[in-house]
């Protein structure tokens, strides 16, 4: 995979961001037509408290509303990214590893790896994982139980250990992503910052990204 095929905004979207609402799968389906709109190319599927069947009906509502606009990635789960016919899997130090993972959705989809410190990134730089994110960059209240922030120090570090494609997240705003892909990042994986104004929001980190910052 190479690192052009990850677009520099790469958005999150969260099933628990979506809980209240009447019908969370039409509600997601929404949200990412308007991503879209907004210019994400590459959007994350992720829902850590659903069961295998509403996680797949809310796969499929997504998939129906992108269509071939967008690559979609199925967080954790590489068996529902094959059923929901997702571009890809991203798999976390506690589920699947890389190869496991890799065996099942096959050489053509891609597998992307989360990384908290260096030792984890250079074990995922030797796996057959098609880029790495390194994270939490930011503080961020979007996991209960978040791993140490690990600061654009941590960003450039993870930069030194890996060729692959690198993806930052956590906390990761308008304000700081140019700073972010300054430090070495490909790309910034945002869920929060989408949140509100899904399309106008898209657009503004599209634009933002597209400028350069120094190292």
């Amino acid at each position: 995979m190479k690192q052009t095929e990850v677009p520099k905004l790469y958005a999150i979207l969260d099933a628990g961001s979506f809980a209240r609402a009447k019908e969370p799968g039409a509600a997601m389906a929404k949200f990412a037509r308007a991503l879209v709109a907004g210019g994400a190319r590459l959007i994350q599927y992720r829902n850590k408290t659903g069961s295998a069947r509403e996680m797949l009906e809310q796969a499929r509502a997504i998939k129906r509303a992108v269509g071939r606009r967008a690559r979609l990635v199925m967080n954790d789960r590489a068996d529902l990214c094959l059923a929901a016919g997702f571009d890809g899997v991203h798999v976390g130090q506690e589920d699947l590893s890389p190869e496991a993972a890799r065996k099942i959705i096959g050489k053509r989809r891609v597998l992307g790896v989360s990384t908290h410190n260096v030792r984890q990134v250079r074990e995922a730089d030797r796996s057959s994982a098609d880029y790495v994110a390194i994270g939490p960059v930011f503080r961020t209240s979007s996991k209960a139980r978040p791993d140490p922030v690990v600061g654009l120090a941590g960003v450039r570090a993870a930069r030194r250990a890996t060729r692959k494609t690198l993806v930052a997240i956590g906390g990761i705003t308008r304000a700081n992503c140019r700073a972010v892909v300054g430090a070495g990042a490909d790309a910034v994986a945002v869920l929060s910052g989408l949140l509100g104004s899904p399309r106008q929001s898209a657009e503004d980190f599209e634009k933002l990204l597209k400028k350069k910052e120094s190292r």
